[in-house]
């Protein structure tokens, strides 16, 4: 259907339809736009980038994953506001590490994005800590290649401790064997599709039935063709093959990785084999539909036609108010 309209009321959709038979409304914004539910990264560090910017390229709600807790917990709160300039955030707080372990000594890590624990006492200790900050998912550090990783008992503790508390746990896994670690222990869903080893099919399968996986192909590459990206690339695609769900996430922050939609990632998604419906999945919570919230970005173009439209964001609709209009 090319004639449509979307009716707003207050932060959700009241009605969508043809244009032809669009109820009577107080204002009307009227463009030849491609529209598509508000855009999802679900891995920024929004701490490293402009919020601004970020909703002005088509990214009306993101999710951090590691930063202090007195610094995002607020802006989380803070975003949630319609009149914040940026996308509605939600947090993991701190990452969950080995003592000396990820992120200690990354950089780009501020001093309390980390909280390092032990054994099981400390780590049920700490998910009680951070749990009371309402925080979106639990996140943990097993990255082998950067430091010592947590322990099986700990790493156990942590998912278990959380998910009593209705809590999902993301993982950074880098390194042999740390997938099927976290496969094993009750991850929910791996902040990385793994690029440092090509999964055994067996692992794959697994994944595929137990967690979801945030895509964050570009950050091995920026437009390039590396080694890193060719074992991600090939993890991903026998992960969807084995009916795994992606989610569309950048690391924005580490990198150059652009603020907003980042064409580059949609297309590294089809590389991978994900269809426009499914990539499409990857990236929005929900459809356009009454009920859902009015969050809304407008191509210049078709993305079913040209996936290249992901260049030319031109109107950004949050919470019901419009946050960019280019006419």
């Amino acid at each position: 259907m090319d004639d449509v309209a979307v009716v707003i009321e207050g932060p959700r959709i009241l009605w969508t339809g043809p244009a032809a038979d669009v109820p009577e409304a107080d204002q009307e914004v009227v463009g030849d736009w491609f529209l598509i539910p508000g855009v999802v990264d679900h891995h920024v560090h929004i701490g490293l980038s402009d919020p601004r910017e970020v909703l002005r390229g088509g990214v009306t709600a993101c999710r951090d994953l590691a930063w202090p807790p007195e610094e995002i917990f607020p802006l989380v709160d803070i975003s949630q506001a319609t009149d914040f300039e940026g996308p509605a955030i939600v947090a993991a707080g701190p990452m969950f590490t080995a003592p000396g372990g990820y992120p200690t000594r990354a950089g780009w890590c501020p001093v309390g994005g980390w909280i390092e624990v032990s054994d099981r006492e400390e780590a049920l200790a700490a998910v009680g800590r951070i749990a009371a900050d309402d925080p979106a998912v639990i996140k943990v550090a097993l990255n082998a290649e950067a430091g010592p990783v947590l322990s099986d008992a700990s790493l156990v503790t942590i998912c278990e401790a959380a998910h009593e508390r209705g809590l999902a746990v993301t993982a950074h896994v880098q390194g042999a064997g740390e997938a099927e670690r976290a496969l094993g222990a009750g991850v929910d869903e791996l902040a990385h599709c793994p690029w440092t080893e090509r999964l055994s099919d067996e692992a794959v399968e697994g994944l595929a039935r137990r967690t979801a996986i945030v895509s964050t192909l570009d950050i091995h590459s920026y437009g390039r063709v590396t080694p890193e990206l060719e074992v991600a690339l090939d993890n991903l695609r026998r992960f969807t093959d084995a009916g795994g769900r992606v989610r569309y996430g950048t690391d924005l922050g580490n990198g150059a990785i652009p603020a907003g939609i980042d064409p580059r990632e949609v297309a590294l998604l089809s590389s991978a084999g994900l269809g426009m419906p499914a990539i499409l999945r990857a990236m929005t919570l929900s459809g356009l539909r009454p009920g859902a919230e009015a969050d809304l970005v407008g191509l210049r173009g078709n993305p079913f036609e040209d996936p290249r439209a992901f260049e030319s964001v031109a109107l950004v609709i949050r919470g019901g108010g419009v946050g960019r209009l280019d006419r």
